[in-house]
């Protein structure tokens, strides 16, 4: 478990600690903002791409060597990017740390199913979500500390001594696994699948630039990117061997599962995104200030998680992720009821409170899903469940950034010509009353995506799943 931590700490925390660096690297590179941006929707788009293959290569390859590949190739790409000389090598090079990015976490979780257990199912996923939920609340503080105090080239650097202690400890410690399947890689579902959540990622990455879904552009690539994917999940349904296996989703469990993860994803994601920009343009925070106080989330989190994944393991999955959605309801309900004047402890709260709820969710709700699976089906639907969750996230995170822009022009006053991403205060000034109410606005359109998810996760609501174990460590059906 502590191997697998240290992979996936290393690449949730990349997909967060740019974030901060953006406005320093448009100095330092003398580039646009929108061509900056793409530092992060490159690494988005091939992070995204990639993981449809994860289940696939741990079959045909090994586990295990899968793991360390994905390990070196993000250090490589990490190694790049710090000695980056251009704009264009560092959106190349984050590509290339995407690759690898893709396939750590997913790989990660396939080998913990597979030696944990189902008993041990829920205290493994606790564990493993430790880093996807701490990830984006170290980043920003990290990320602010390393780009005002040392260099920017550093938030990749970091990576290395990280990295180097997992490639070592994973040689050391896992398990080499022989390849199970000699069947050949799914072209077809890969060129449908992987393209096709490209595209939808650009196109709802462009919908965010514009602020608006109305780009032809945008709508042009995210229906093109739903088609695709549409027309990978008639091809799975029909193919044995497909790159996912569309048909493990159609269970109760998986699909209540994965329809509650992809909903959170859109949820957490967004919330991610909107909680920084109300601590930046309402408040005037440093982005090294505002990650520290966000750290008040992680607190919630770490302290939850030990809990939820005990529980998982001896009552219903689907009866803690309900209390953990209702925590996050309760969150986003304070949010969505603050202004600029609002006490800042109050919103510490709510952040303690969301934190509570993401420790006791996303990880559950995966436990349940692969605690009723084969031991050989694993690696497809882990490919299955990270995909849904990426995918739900980009569509949150775009969503509500639209829905903040309009809600900014809607509350703005006539005549201000105020750019919703343009406008920040300074510290000691007091934010405009219409501003937080674009943000309350948003807010509760973040509510309705939690609403959605706790439905989904209704349906786990089948009592604890009990597997057996065979003696050769496969897994049947509860």
């Amino acid at each position: 478990m502590g191997v697998i931590v240290l992979g996936a700490l290393m690449s949730t925390l990349d997909a967060t600690v740019i974030n901060v660096a953006i406005r320093g690297l448009t100095k330092a590179f003398e580039s646009p903002l929108e061509t900056v941006q793409w530092i992060s929707t490159g690494y988005m788009l091939s992070l995204t791409a990639v993981i449809p293959l994860s289940g696939w290569a741990a079959d045909r390859f090994g586990t295990k060597r899968l793991f360390m590949v994905s390990i070196v190739l993000f250090l490589v790409g990490s190694a790049l990017s710090g000695f980056a000389w251009s704009m264009p090598a560092l959106i190349l090079f984050r590509v290339l740390q995407g690759l690898g990015g893709g396939m750590i976490l997913p790989t990660g979780m396939t080998l913990l199913s597979q030696t944990a257990g189902p008993r041990r199912m829920g205290r493994v996923m606790g564990i493993v979500g430790i880093p996807v939920v701490i990830g984006p609340v170290l980043g920003p503080t990290l990320g602010g500390w390393l780009v005002d105090e040392v260099s920017w080239r550093w938030i990749f650097f970091i990576n290395l001594p990280i990295g180097a202690i997992a490639l070592y400890a994973a040689h050391r410690v896992l398990t080499a696994d022989e390849p199970k399947s000699s069947r050949p890689l799914d072209w077809r579902g890969f060129l449908l699948l992987s393209p096709g959540l490209a595209i939808f990622v650009y196109g709802m990455a462009k919908a965010t630039a514009v602020g608006s879904l109305a780009s032809i552009e945008a709508d042009a690539c995210v229906l093109l990117g739903v088609a695709m994917i549409i027309a990978f999940v008639l091809h799975a349904r029909r193919f044995e061997g497909a790159l996912i296996d569309v048909r493990l989703f159609v269970r109760p469990t998986v699909g209540a599962a994965a329809l509650t993860s992809f909903l959170l994803g859109a949820a957490f994601f967004g919330l991610s995104l909107l909680v920084p920009l109300y601590l930046q343009m309402l408040r005037g925070y440093s982005p090294l200030a505002t990650g520290l106080l966000i750290a008040a989330e992680g607190l919630g989190a770490m302290l939850a998680m030990p809990i939820a994944s005990i529980l998982t393991d001896r009552i219903a999955a689907g009866r803690v992720v309900l209390v953990g959605i209702a925590c996050i309801a309760v969150s986003v309900l304070m949010l969505s009821a603050i202004e600029n004047t609002t006490p800042l402890w109050v919103v510490e709260l709510a952040l303690f409170v969301l934190g509570l709820g993401k420790g006791a969710t996303m990880m559950p709700a995966t436990s349940a899903a692969l605690s009723t699976l084969r031991k050989h089906e694993i690696a497809r639907a882990t490919s299955g469940l990270n995909v849904l969750q990426g995918a739900g996230g980009a569509l949150g995170a775009a969503l509500l950034t639209v829905v903040l822009t309009r809600g900014i022009a809607r509350f703005a006053p006539e005549g201000s010509g105020l750019a919703g991403s343009a406008f920040f205060v300074g510290p000691g000034h007091v934010a405009p009353a219409w501003l937080g109410l674009a943000f309350s606005h948003t807010f509760l359109y973040s509510l309705g995506v939690v609403a959605l998810a706790g439905c989904a996760a209704a349906f786990l609501l089948k009592g604890r799943v009990v597997s057996q174990v065979d003696l050769d460590g496969d897994r049947t059906l509860g």
